[in-house]
């Protein structure tokens, strides 16, 4: 009997020895190293500072690539069959969660998985690009930043700046949604102010210098909304316009970097750090995408190439002159 009684005790013992070794073994066990797909549509001053942005957040956050987290970054190239191709590769990658930034890109990832969390950041319109059913209750997969541009105000800073101008062109990518609708608002405001509108899109990047020279002819001054593809040849927009003695107003501060003449926009570095904030919420289960509303900024800020007024002898308004920079 007293055999038996020491044989179960250390049977007892034997188990709660077992049992503490697996807990120590799960606890000490190293994580799975979370991973996070960043398809950007192409490379231009806006989306490069949303993808930094968005990086710094999430590095403040506590995730830092090649330590706890992997980040893979993969450029579209302005080609829609490139961006599928990158979202087919985080789909078998089995990412944890994919940044799209433009949308274009995330359109691509919204077509090749609905059960991946997908954030966009620089997309102008979700709803109108059928990415979500509504901004408030997504209801899919996808969530995100808005660069939905103060356009009404943008198309006032214009006649402020070139008060003479009588014909404005309207110059973007005909298939991309953010544009088309700036576009529309624009001309709304342009039309109410009295000023004809000249529009002229374009297909890719090849037509741009052909379609600007084609423009200039016709305008006082052009206009051109947060469009990827004339962003990415804004320094060709801008040089083309330069030599003309022609005003670009512009929808962001990168083409203005780039050459463009004036702005009133949104930082594209702080909308990639709201997207960042958000996806270390969906990242540590603190959210689920299909309930996260679509956030946007609230503030806007002026950029005047003093440079570019002063080669066309364009008078800046006092009031702005706190605003203007020598690029």
């Amino acid at each position: 009997m007293k055999k038996m009684k020491k044989k179960t005790k250390g049977l007892i013992v034997l188990a709660l020895v077992l049992v503490l070794a697996v807990g120590a073994y799960l606890v000490f066990q190293p994580k799975k190293q979370l991973s996070v797909g960043i398809l950007q549509f192409v490379q231009h001053p806006a989306l490069d500072a949303a993808r930094e942005g968005f990086i710094k957040a999430l590095t403040e956050e506590g995730y830092e690539d090649g330590k706890n987290i992997r980040i893979s970054y993969q450029n579209g190239q302005a080609s829609q069959d490139t961006c599928a191709s990158i979202a087919d590769m985080f789909v078998a990658d089995k990412v944890d969660l994919a940044l799209g930034i433009a949308t274009p890109a995330v359109l691509a990832l919204a077509g090749r998985t609905d059960s991946i969390p997908i954030l966009g950041t620089a997309v102008t319109d979700y709803v109108a690009a059928k990415l979500i059913n509504s901004n408030e209750a997504p209801g899919l997969n996808v969530s995100g930043t808005t660069d939905m541009n103060p356009v009404a105000e943008q198309i006032a800073l214009l006649h402020r700046m070139v008060p003479d101008a009588r014909r404005v062109g309207l110059l973007y990518t005909g298939s991309e949604i953010n544009s088309q609708i700036q576009a529309r608002l624009a001309k709304e405001a342009l039309e109410e102010l009295g000023l004809a509108v000249v529009e002229l899109t374009v297909t890719s990047s090849n037509e741009v210098q052909q379609t600007v020279v084609s423009l200039l002819d016709q305008v006082d001054v052009i206009y051109v909304p947060t469009d990827n593809i004339i962003a990415s040849a804004m320094p060709l927009v801008a040089q083309a316009a330069l030599d003309k003695g022609v005003p670009v107003a512009c929808g962001e501060e990168g083409q203005v970097h780039s050459g463009g003449t004036f702005t009133l926009g949104i930082n594209y570095f702080r909308l990639g750090e709201q997207t960042g904030h958000m996806a270390a919420k969906l990242l540590r289960g603190e959210a689920k995408v299909a309930a996260m509303p679509i956030q946007s900024q609230t503030e806007f800020e002026y950029l005047i190439n003093k440079t570019y007024c002063e080669a066309i002898g364009l008078e800046i308004p006092e009031d702005l002159l706190p605003f203007a920079q020598s690029f």
